[in-house]
């Protein structure tokens, strides 16, 4: 539990080290639930997994899986209930002793409800994830493999002629291509299975930028899994169905302009569901269904065709009982992420009355679901629910991760957009905030596009800021999720336009109440977020501060150096021949228009919004003589990870804003606030 404020320590200090609950995962019989949880380590620099046992029933407290250790991550069982997990345990101590990450040892581990953890497969590198059939005892894994290698023997070949070579350049002869804060190759992720007493089986690559999608059949006699476009191609992918026992391909089943992600078998092993997306080009706007692929006929079937919002983000769960084909999905919905059931029939109820889920699990007689549950103001927390009432209340389990309270409340604001469009936006209250006592206001814009404000969050979280005074709108302009496909024709190629109007809409909304000050304003955005951030520096001065993290500037800069470059060129098209968009929605081309004092979080090691869109954006400032900072993390991606990282950066930005939103005199701390290590100023 977060102790209660008030004891001198700030609450963005206690809430980079919270515990974290990331996984949850229930037993074959239906007996065991075990949840993953973060905590910070030693160091403070880094976030280390532990395995929690959680009582399904809700009677017993909760405790540390028996004989697991610091650094045991992703549980899964196998079929005979066992636990099976990934850990680097075996070289945590060397890499602690040298202060690094032991992700690169990461091995695949079985630990019986009575006996000893061993290793069962190990490669070159490290494992990054795995899937394991429902009635056999076949375990499929993604690890990388180097160009020229076939097993891990070969791999590990190369790798030590690499590292003895100390050079770690690559020559590409094709686009780099990388997952989100992942590196850019040249490895190549490949789908391994294992059957006992036999070596892994070699089931084909993932492409550069597979992220270790897959599942198994019941049986384990088939694996399947999503092979990712190489180059250009970037608009579709191919979902593999292989032989597990040769991995000999059975299928390969892709649709132009469609990527499918999250594969899942049924339990008589004869279709496969997996999510579809169509992503956004010129002159179509996003579309997420769920389909199911037959196995024998090919025949692709969409299983949600009447549904207006998405299945987003997480994985479909199916019924566990041959012949059922019942399944569970979630996704957004009005600034909620609620759990919805899909009968056979195809009719679709809504589980859950409020709140966001993920990490579904069913019971074996598929009566019951075991989820994590959080909301905007409530990090997530296991709860059980009922597998068939519509509009249920979760009942919550005994786990780690509960808050004790918060420094303020959560309300919602609902204002007609300026085409109609009824928008909604979350408002977190400091205590404080009256009439009387009008709170300040920041508007946080999140990041995606393609996302909402619906869950929990530890980036860009509200709560830091209100214990601070200040009040946070959480907005969900055009292109967010869970408001049906109108949302998302409503922005398609203006990301600088509708998304923006909205915004600015809400925040007016907002600012009509009068427990808010409309005098004291600031603009604090991540990723597309950030984007809005950048676009509202250039069009209004109505903000006496803006912060922009990992933000858009030059988008036809961005649009070639991005990891995504393929994926964003088809909504904005070819600036050489279709500049109108460019030309339209690029914040760069108003640089003159800089007045606001802003401040710049990037990293340097993010690929999805390189480097160069902050250093342009630094650039204009200062020629503009415009008051900015930049907060560079050298060692950082996309996103702000580390727990000592996260501190400093909620300290930076509170600071920021005390001094442009409040006029509190620059490099002056709040109470609590003293003793943190601040940036090297330069």
């Amino acid at each position: 539990m977060i102790r209660a404020l008030g004891d001198g320590t700030s609450f963005h200090a206690l809430f980079a080290t919270h515990p974290r609950l990331t996984d949850l995962v229930l037993s074959p019989d239906g007996t065991r639930l075990i949840a993953s949880v973060q905590t910070i380590n030693d160091q403070e620099n880094r976030y280390v997994s532990r395995l929690w046992e959680v009582d399904p029933s809700g009677e017993r407290g909760s405790r540390l899986v028996a004989r697991s250790a610091q650094g045991d991550f992703a549980p899964a069982f196998a079929a005979d209930g066992t636990l099976l997990f990934l850990s680097g345990r075996e070289n945590a101590g060397s890499a602690a002793a040298k202060g690094e990450s032991d992700s690169q040892g990461v091995g695949l581990w079985a630990l019986p409800h009575r006996g000893e953890p061993r290793q069962i497969a190990h490669h070159p590198g490290g494992i990054s994830a795995f899937a394991v059939a429902g009635d056999a005892r076949t375990v499929a894994y993604t690890a990388d493999l180097p160009p020229g290698a076939v097993d891990a023997e070969g791999s590990a070949v190369l790798l030590r002629e690499r590292r003895s070579a100390l050079v770690d350049a690559v020559l590409y002869d094709a686009a780099m291509t990388s997952a989100v804060d992942a590196g850019l190759g040249p490895d190549e992720p490949h789908t391994f299975v294992l059957h006992a007493d036999r070596a892994p089986v070699n089931a084909g690559g993932q492409g550069p930028a597979g992220a270790g999608d897959m599942a198994l059949s019941p049986d384990g006699s088939l694996v399947a899994y999503t092979r990712d476009a190489r180059g250009l191609a970037a608009d579709m992918n191919v979902v593999v169905v292989a032989d597990a026992a040769t991995g000999v391909e059975h299928h390969a089943f892709s649709g132009t302009g469609q990527r499918y992600y999250h594969p899942a078998f049924t339990a008589d092993g004869s279709a496969l569901v997996c999510q579809r997306q169509r992503e956004e080009t010129y002159d179509t706007e996003w579309r997420v269904t769920l389909v199911a692929f037959d196995l024998t006929s090919g025949e692709e079937t969409d299983l949600l065709p009447e549904f207006d919002n998405w299945p987003w983000p997480g994985r479909a769960v199916l019924s566990p009982v041959r012949g059922d084909a019942t399944l569970w999905f979630t996704g957004d919905e009005q600034g909620h992420c609620p759990v919805f059931r899909r009968d056979a029939d195809g009719t679709i109820t809504r589980l859950t009355a409020s709140g966001a889920y993920a990490s579904l699990c069913v019971s074996p007689d598929g009566a019951t679901l075991y989820a994590l549950r959080s909301t905007i103001d409530g990090p997530p927390r296991v709860v059980r629910l009922d597998a068939v009432t519509a509009g249920q209340e979760p009942v919550f389990l005994r786990a780690p991760g509960g808050l004790d309270r918060l420094p303020g409340t959560l309300t919602e604001v609902r204002v007609e957009a300026d085409d109609g469009f009824p928008l909604h936006a979350w408002l977190a209250l400091p205590e404080d905030a009256s009439a009387e006592r009008p709170a300040p206001l920041i508007i946080a814009p999140h990041g995606g596009p393609q996302t909402s404000w619906s869950a929990w969050t530890w980036l860009w979280n509200p709560w830091p800021f209100a214990a601070r005074g200040y009040a946070v709108l959480l907005p969900d302009p055009a292109l967010s999720t869970g408001y049906g496909q109108r949302m998302q024709e409503r922005g398609r190629g203006q990301y600088g336009g509708q998304p923006y109007r909205d915004l600015i809409a809400l925040t007016d909304a907002a600012l009509a109440r009068d427990d808010l000050d409309a005098t004291r304003t600031g603009l604090a955005g991540w990723s597309f977020g950030g984007y809005l951030a950048n676009r509202a520096a250039t069009l209004t001065d109505r903000f006496r501060a803006i912060v922009t993290h990992a933000g858009m500037w030059n988008l036809e800069a961005f649009q070639s150096g991005t990891d995504m470059h393929a994926y964003f060129r088809k909504i904005f098209g070819d600036p050489r021949t279709r500049r109108e968009r460019y030309e339209v929605n690029s914040p760069h081309f108003h640089a003159s228009e800089l007045t606001t004092p802003m401040l710049i979080v990037h990293g340097g090691k993010d690929h999805r919004v390189p480097m160069g869109q902050a250093l342009s954006l630094h650039s204009d400032l200062q020629r503009l003589g415009t008051p900015a900072g930049f907060l560079h993390f050298p060692d950082e991606g996309h996103r702000i990870e580390a727990p000592n990282h996260i501190r400093l950066m909620y300290e930076t930005v509170l600071n920021f804003f005390d001094h442009h939103v409040l006029g509190r005199e620059a490099g002056t701390q709040a109470v609590g606030d003293a003793g943190r290590p601040c940036p090297t100023r330069h």
